[in-house]
């Protein structure tokens, strides 16, 4: 069974910098490539980004794309989402994913964490 718990949120003022983490359980990680989503409130899921299996490639959303990183450690079973200069747009609950299918499209993923809260105050 795939167990995929998130953490690392919290609440930071805008300009700071948050390093969620992802564990991954119940599956073997490198057949995996993993994403990113977040749910800003009133607003549907949306992709963030992903990573391939080995960590050698990672696509990212053109709205995070220079702030924030993906990468992940496959001897830890973990996926991270660096995220730098955040601000008040970014306030979301993000959530990890897992899939097998390419790294940079959302339709990849169909295994999801609970969840980590994200609040970025002025």
């Amino acid at each position: 069974q795939v167990q995929l718990v998130e953490s690392g949120g919290g609440l930071v003022q805008a300009g700071d910098s948050l390093r969620l983490s992802c564990a991954a359980s119940g599956i073997t990680f490198t057949n995996y490539a993993m994403g990113w989503f977040r749910q800003a409130p009133g607003k549907e899921r949306a992709f963030v980004g992903g990573i391939n299996w080995s960590g050698s490639h990672t696509y990212l959303v053109d709205s995070v794309k220079g702030r924030f990183a993906i990468s992940r450690d496959n001897a830890k079973n973990t996926v991270y989402l660096q995220m730098n200069n955040l601000n008040t747009e970014d306030t979301a609950v993000y959530y990890c994913a897992g899939g097998q299918g390419p790294y940079g499209a959302s339709r990849s993923f169909y295994s999801w964490g609970q969840g980590t809260q994200v609040t970025v105050f002025s």
